[in-house]
């Protein structure tokens, strides 16, 4: 399993990641499609020159799943049981189609389940940086993480 594990996620630990990704505009297209937004600031490039922007932006929820799909691979491949909440999103910048988003992700808190013994609640901060270093998207998120199997269970 490439995943930490509970018990590996120490609050303050923080890791930047490898894995970073040049958004193009057909992904934008496509993540508008697949959830049927419509919204022209993402895909009517007539109507984005005309707004501040001057361009379309990458829609915000595509950003987001980005931003914590990038951390999956040095984090959490595995070992998640479920996302419990993401808290406290958001997008101080815009990104627009060719940005190249990297990403941190620092442990903020970690306990045991009270219910489960063989899980732990996580609270995650991810931030998404563009290719200059400005930050554009910062979430925390809650995950249930899967506690490291005892010997004896194996």
């Amino acid at each position: 399993m490439a995943g930490l594990y509970f018990e590996d996620l120490i609050a303050g630990w923080c890791v930047e990641h490898a894995l970073t990704r040049t958004i193009t505009e057909s992904d934008n297209m496509l993540f508008c499609g697949m959830t049927m937004n419509p919204q022209p600031l993402h895909i009517d490039r007539h109507f984005a020159s005309q707004t501040e922007f001057g361009r379309p932006l990458v829609n915000s929820l595509f950003t987001l799943g980005l931003m914590i799909g990038i951390s999956v691979h040095e984090t959490t491949l595995g070992t998640t049981i479920a996302n419990l909440g993401m808290t406290e999103t958001r997008f101080p910048a815009p990104v627009f189609h060719g940005d190249t988003l990297s990403v941190t992700t620092e442990v903020a808190s970690a306990r045991p389940s009270k219910s489960k013994p063989d899980r732990g609640i996580v609270e995650f901060i991810h931030r998404g940086y563009n290719q200059d270093g400005v930050e554009v998207a910062f979430c925390r998120r809650q995950a249930l993480m899967r506690r490291r199997p005892s010997e004896d269970a194996q």
